[in-house]
C-alpha cells in the first residue's frame, strides 16, 4: 500500500507545534499496521453519510455501525480549530459520540464500530491533519468502548478509505446530496452535531413523513 503526501490547512501549522505533538498523530504505516476492520460496502456507507449530513470542507462525520454495518447513530461537526494534534480531535469526537449514543465500556469486546468521514480540501493523499484525525478516532473509540473503524476522506476528487486504497469519484466534496436531500433541505455546517441513525431505508421513510 502506498500513500502520497499533500499539504492541508492543518499542515500549515508551525513545524514546532507539529513536532511537539508528533506522538498524537498516526503515520500511514502505523494506521495500516493497526488492522482496521474493512468495510463491507464502503460506497454505501459514504453515500449514506453524505446524503444524511451534506458535509462541506472541514466537516467531520462520525458514524457508529452495528456488526451488520447498519448505521446506529451519526453526528457531524466542524472542529473549532484546525489542528495537527490528535488530542484536540479526540475530544471533539468523544463529545459528538456522547451526544448520540451510550458508551459500550461494559462489554468485554467491542461490538459496534465507529468510522470517520472527513470532508476537506486538497486531494486524497495523506496529510498531517489526517494523521491527527486517525489518532483521535482510535483514542475516542477506546474511551467509548467501540472498535476503531475506517477513516475516509471526502475531497473534490471523490472519497477514499485511507489505508485500503478503495475509493470512488461519487460522492465528492462539491457534489449535491441525493436521497434524503430530496426530502430534506441540507443544513448549513455548524458546530452543533447533527444526528442520524438506522438503515438507509428507514431514513428514507422518516424523511418522507
Amino acid at each position: 500500500m502506498t500513500f502520497g503526501f499533500s499539504p492541508s490547512a492543518a499542515a500549515s501549522i508551525r513545524n514546532t507545534d507539529t513536532d511537539r505533538h508528533h506522538g498524537r498523530l498516526l503515520e500511514p504505516a502505523e494506521w495500516a499496521a493497526a488492522e482496521i476492520p474493512l468495510l463491507i460496502n464502503p460506497r454505501e456507507v459514504v453515500s449514506g453519510l453524505h446524503s444524511r449530513h451534506s458535509p462541506k470542507p472541514m466537516t467531520a462525520v462520525i458514524a457508529v455501525l452495528d456488526p451488520d454495518e447498519r448505521l446506529v447513530a451519526s453526528a457531524s461537526f466542524v472542529p473549532r480549530i484546525a489542528s495537527a494534534d490528535g488530542w484536540d480531535y479526540r475530544n471533539s469526537l468523544l463529545s459528538a459520540l456522547r451526544r448520540v449514543i451510550p458508551h459500550d465500556l461494559r462489554r468485554r469486546t467491542p461490538v459496534r464500530t465507529a468510522v470517520l468521514l472527513y470532508c476537506r480540501d486538497g486531494d486524497e493523499r495523506w496529510t498531517v491533519e489526517d494523521g491527527a484525525w486517525m489518532w483521535g478516532l482510535r483514542d475516542a473509540c477506546t474511551l467509548h468502548g467501540l472498535r476503531c473503524g475506517a477513516y475516509i476522506t471526502l475531497t473534490d476528487g471523490g472519497w477514499r478509505v485511507l489505508g485500503e486504497g478503495r475509493g470512488g469519484r461519487q460522492p465528492h466534496a462539491g457534489g449535491r446530496p441525493v436521497g434524503l436531500a430530496e426530502a430534506q433541505a441540507p443544513d448549513a455546517v455548524s458546530l452543533t452535531p447533527r444526528t442520524g441513525g438506522g438503515s438507509a431505508e428507514a431514513l428514507r421513510r422518516t424523511a418522507a413523513r
